[in-house]
């Protein structure tokens, strides 16, 4: 039985659970099995909470057993992202500057999960404050992609998506600054949505750019995406860059799953060289797929998207530089160098040096340099011109298309290490997720299949314009339903 449990979908245990068929604490507990058995190998999670998913699960049991009507949800064990507060549970950001740091209050969608009653099983790993592609700069150690663990898991949402791979948990959440959670779902086989900016609240996320940063839900299946993502959505009033707008029907969008006559724009700039022959194979096949379920497929053109990952690299280290400024040491988490001798300005410069990895100074001192007198229009105003153009060719291309296509990522998993002491080549791994950001607009990444060469995982990314999320759910669930009927079974079926 519990085999079965660790396969089955979320929208499946949700049934399962409403029907009595199986009680929350037995999900719960699979899964917490599950999590002893492999986590060790392979390190997704940075804390595990049983005795508080456990208490949610059976407050489950005792309210269905009384007859109540629950959330759709409830029951269904979730993980949650170490960026995000939690009461009873440390929040690190994968940092040792916040090693122990126990958040006073719960981010808002961690909230929203208490509210529905699902069981959080724990905190993911990550890279450390959300700034990397691999995992492998979170303070606490890198985390393993469970299809091959010599590889990354992507970044810097990996462990919440290789906690999904590793069929530890159903559903995780993720937050998506230029591609953390759809970058990690590709290299997994799993599925990762990045929400349109502002329509799942941001209150309680610790920040790294706030113009950009954007919480979602990661999950195995389309559907588990869309079921996870309405329980989080809505306005928050405590997030001024929340929308007001309600949660659309994301549900019944992916219940529909027909992209007859739906216009799917391929964005030139975003396939070609660069990218492995294996993705661009799957693909290529994909498309096919579309065609053959009646989409229009038209090619279009997007020609500030070649500059979106120079302009986002000055935004975000710019943002970041004063998002972290508060890790003083003067108020919460590590003190370094505090002898009673040395002064305030020490005390900070010793701990932010003992606490910051190097990837987190890098950026920090790249966007000090770019916010400096005199350098500030050059460089990151002249980054914000760019990302305007983004927008522009975004609003152009969906005249003609109702939603774009491309690869999630132009590889798939790379080998942990390969690319640690080229920061470069890091970066580069987010050029088909980073414009996405830009705009604020919404995509989601889907598994379309192995890599030839390697065996290894390839994501599709849809692209949706702003507000309109619901369309990456019908045309997600047409192209996953598609794709197991050629494969004859599930594609979490094939994960390890």
């Amino acid at each position: 039985m519990s085999a079965d449990v660790l396969r089955m979908s979320a929208a499946s245990l949700a049934a399962a659970l409403a029907g009595k068929q199986i009680t929350a604490e037995e999900v719960t507990r699979v899964f917490l099995e599950r999590i002893r058995d492999v986590d060790p190998q392979i390190h997704a999670f940075l804390r595990i909470d049983e005795e508080g998913a456990l208490a949610t699960a059976r407050e489950v049991d005792r309210r269905r057993d009384g007859g109540e009507n629950l959330p759709r949800l409830a029951g269904v064990p979730v993980a949650v992202k170490d960026v995000m507060t939690t009461v009873g549970m440390p929040t690190t950001v994968g940092s040792a500057i916040l090693d122990g740091w126990e958040p006073p209050y719960d981010a808002t969608i961690v909230a929203k999960l208490r509210d529905n009653l699902m069981p959080i099983l724990g905190k993911t790993n990550m890279d450390e404050f959300a700034m990397g592609s691999s995992t492998e700069h979170s303070a606490y150690g890198p985390t393993r992609n469970p299809w091959d663990t010599d590889r990354i898991p992507g970044g810097s949402g990996g462990g919440s998506a290789a906690a999904l791979a590793a069929l530890e948990v159903p559903l995780a959440l993720g937050t998506d600054t230029g591609g953390s959670i759809r970058q990690p779902a590709a290299v997994t086989g799993t599925v990762g949505v990045k929400p349109t900016y502002g329509s799942v609240s941001r209150y309680g996320l610790v920040a790294l750019a706030s113009s950009l940063d954007q919480a979602g839900p990661c999950a195995r299946t389309v559907m588990d995406a869309a079921m996870l993502h309405e329980v989080i959505a809505g306005h928050d009033p405590r997030d001024s860059t929340s929308l007001p707008d309600p949660v659309p029907d994301f549900v019944g969008a992916a219940r529909r799953a027909d992209v007859g006559g739906v216009r799917i724009g391929i964005i030139s700039e975003l396939t070609g060289d660069g990218y492995q022959a294996g993705v661009m194979q799957r693909f290529t096949e994909a498309v096919e797929t579309y065609r053959g379920l009646g989409a229009d497929i038209v090619e279009v053109s997007c020609p500030n998207f070649s500059y979106a990952l120079a302009a986002y690299y000055l935004i975000l280290p710019s943002e970041a530089s004063s998002n972290l400024a508060k890790f003083d040491a003067m108020r919460y988490g590590l003190r370094v160098g505090d002898d009673g001798i040395a002064t305030v300005e020490q005390v900070m410069a010793r701990t932010r040096d003992a606490g910051f990895g190097a990837e987190v100074k890098r950026r920090i001192m790249l966007g000090t340099y770019a916010l400096s007198s005199g350098y500030y229009d050059e460089y990151y105003g002249q980054a914000q011109k760019v990302r305007t153009l983004v927008q522009q060719d975004f609003d152009a291309a969906f005249e003609q298309c109702d939603v774009l296509i491309s690869p999630t990522c132009p590889t798939t998993a790379f080998r942990l290490g390969e690319k640690l002491e080229d920061p470069l080549a890091m970066y580069l791994n987010d050029i088909a997720t980073i414009p996405v950001n830009l705009a604020g607009n919404a995509a989601l990444s889907l598994p379309v299949g192995l890599a030839p060469e390697d065996g290894l995982p390839v994501g599709l990314q849809i692209i949706a314009p702003h507000r309109q999320d619901q369309r990456l759910y019908n045309a997600g669930a047409a192209l996953e339903a598609a794709l197991e009927d050629q494969w004859d079974r599930p594609f979490i079926e094939g994960l390890q």
